[in-house]
């Protein structure tokens, strides 16, 4: 083999190996890049799976909560009101503690407070669960003093019935502590407003509702 023969199979061969090294390497760097693709994709769906289950655990959490505080409050127990003033009465949580801040042994008005676990003391800016007055005062006349917050929206007026009684029901901020509901009643000469002071209690206020007895 001559000198120009030996050259042209040694650059053949050079070219030979160059081209291999490179396919060897892009074959490489694919393989690289697919087992780093593979491990993203494989970490981004571990990571929607593990969100996935935490997701639906709260989900399960918050209505094993909800089903529980709702078996805790039943049955429910019976709230006495005084006799010389209509002997009202409702069914309320029996989680619900009262407190009595004023009864009718002086005359005058009749308020309660109810609330979960402990009543706070008692103020006007002070939410509860509900509270319960027995007003020696004319029906419309009370209803009357909310006209003002009706007019400026800051409450909805509506009709409500119980007892076979119809009366009047707000919704909305009755202050700027207070937004929740109340129903008012005419019972004899006197007026009954029931109110829960925020929407936390809504529900638990729509259920007793249906439960308010009286004598007229």
């Amino acid at each position: 083999m001559n000198k120009k023969n030996q050259s042209g199979f040694a650059n053949n061969l050079l070219i030979a190996t160059i081209s291999l090294s490179v396919l060897s390497a892009l074959a490489i760097a694919a393989a690289v890049w697919g087992i780093i693709n593979y491990n993203d994709q494989k970490t981004n769906a571990d990571s929607r799976t593990i969100e996935a289950v935490a997701v639906a655990k709260k989900e399960q959490a918050d209505s094993d909560e909800a089903k529980f505080s709702a078996r805790e409050k039943d049955p429910n127990r019976q709230f006495a009101g005084p006799d010389d003033y209509g002997s009202l009465s409702f069914d309320y949580p029996k989680t619900w503690s009262v407190y009595i801040n004023k009864d009718t042994s002086t005359g005058g008005g009749y308020e309660a407070y109810l609330n979960p676990l402990t009543v706070p003391t008692v103020s006007a800016s002070q939410q509860y669960a509900l509270r319960v007055t027995i007003q020696d005062k004319d029906y419309d006349q009370v209803i009357a003093t909310y006209g003002p917050l009706v007019k400026n929206g800051s409450l909805n007026s509506s009709s409500v019935a119980a007892n076979g009684v119809n009366g009047t029901r707000f919704d909305g901020a009755f202050s700027k502590d207070i937004r929740g509901s109340a129903v008012i009643f005419k019972i004899r000469d006197k007026t009954l407003t029931l109110r829960t002071d925020a929407e936390t209690f809504k529900n638990d206020f729509n259920t007793l509702i249906p439960t308010i007895k009286f004598n007229q």
